[in-house]
């Protein structure tokens, strides 16, 4: 009989985009492959549904699970549904990715005995530098479930950058020799090829959610000061907004950006592969906890120069001065400066790229992440 793997993720469509090559790896091995997940898909393309999930021969199972919620009572549904399902389908290793799965799912897989476990830390996100009383709380709470839930006895947290591994071995929340350093979930190379940088206005592209952490303000304000001191370029944001996350930037917002002619939104785009060879620069002022974030990997790959946050996970997909730059967290002036050179240097854009596709050919294959 097949062994059984049980992804648990917080996102259904995140399997695919980031985890596919490695439960495609174990199928190939002949591990029986499941999926728990939310039916509500807060950031997959349009029409996207479990059936694709499906498609790949893996089995999916429907979870409750709120990816921002903060109220401890309300998770314990998920806490349970994860334990029902543990007790039923007796996984012999469950693979937890993001946040809340980590939480519930390592804590429910210690009261249903599941004999192995595989933690994935993709950042630390907001909750580790939020500031003011009520985020100290719950930092506290979440502190105090993490080091219950990565205590399991047989288990390996996986991290993606070492500052958070060190975060999170300082506040005695794992065991260092429990650990393992694996930077992100690696890029398609045959998918992701540099393409010629394309001619007239250089785009200067963000792609991300779009929530305030991820640097949209800073990004509109290089911008707007990058047009009015008479710089020649286009600057694009693409992704989707959505009402329900309080940290979103309002559609209101993006469209008056988009009247003021300081922005074009391209909305939410599955091609980005054609996207990126739209683009000669790729920005990421994100200021918040990161693992390894895919876009900068893509881009990479997709020979495009860089510039992004000085921050944990961003850092990690750079060469500062060499295939991209890092500038300081919420500082609009050094990222309007570091985009100006290259907007103003196409030989400098090229050479970046350049470095840029031999960094992730050395470092982020996804075939040798997915081995590993």
């Amino acid at each position: 009989m097949a062994k059984k793997l049980l992804f648990v993720i917080n996102e259904a469509y995140f399997l695919l985009s980031h985890r596919l090559a490695i439960a495609t790896l174990a199928k190939n091995a002949g591990w029986e492959i499941h999926v728990a997940a939310p039916i509500a898909h807060v950031w997959a393309p349009a029409g996207f549904s479990a059936s694709e999930i499906e498609a790949q021969g893996f089995h999916f199972h429907a979870i409750p699970l709120s990816r921002r919620g903060k109220n401890p009572f309300v998770d314990m549904r998920t806490f349970a549904a994860l334990w029902r399902l543990y007790r039923q389908l007796r996984p012999d290793l469950i693979h937890l990715v993001t946040m809340k799965p980590n939480l519930y799912g390592g804590l429910a897989a210690r009261f249903a005995r599941v004999p192995a476990v595989v933690f994935a830390v993709s950042g630390l996100g907001q909750i580790f530098v939020a500031v003011g009383p009520s985020a100290a709380v719950l930092r506290l709470l979440v502190t105090y479930l993490l080091q219950r839930s990565l205590q399991h006895p047989n288990c390996r947290v996986i991290f993606q950058n070492p500052d958070d591994r060190n975060t999170l071995v300082r506040k005695n929340v794992v065991d260092a020799g429990a650990t393992v350093m694996i930077r992100g979930s690696g890029v398609n190379l045959d998918l992701y090829k540099p393409a010629p940088l394309p001619r007239g206005r250089p785009v200067i592209l963000l792609a991300s959610r779009l929530i305030w952490e991820k640097g949209i303000g800073e990004f509109v304000a290089a911008a707007r000061q990058l047009r009015d001191a008479g710089a020649s370029a286009r600057f694009v944001l693409v992704g989707d907004t959505h009402a329900s996350n309080p940290r979103t930037v309002p559609r209101e917002t993006l469209e008056s950006w988009v009247r003021e002619g300081v922005v074009e939104w391209w909305g939410f785009r599955a091609d980005m592969t054609a996207v990126l060879a739209q683009c000669a620069v790729v920005c990421l002022p994100s200021t918040y906890g990161e693992g390894v974030p895919r876009i900068l990997l893509e881009a990479a790959a997709s020979g495009r120069p860089i510039v992004t946050t000085n921050i944990p996970g961003c850092r990690e997909a750079v060469l500062d001065g060499v295939s991209g730059y890092l500038v300081p967290v919420g500082n609009s002036s050094a990222l309007e400066e570091r985009l100006l050179a290259l907007i103003n240097d196409p030989g400098r854009r090229a050479s970046f790229g350049t470095e840029g596709r031999r960094l992730v050919e050395t470092q982020f294959d996804e075939r040798t992440i997915a081995n590993r």
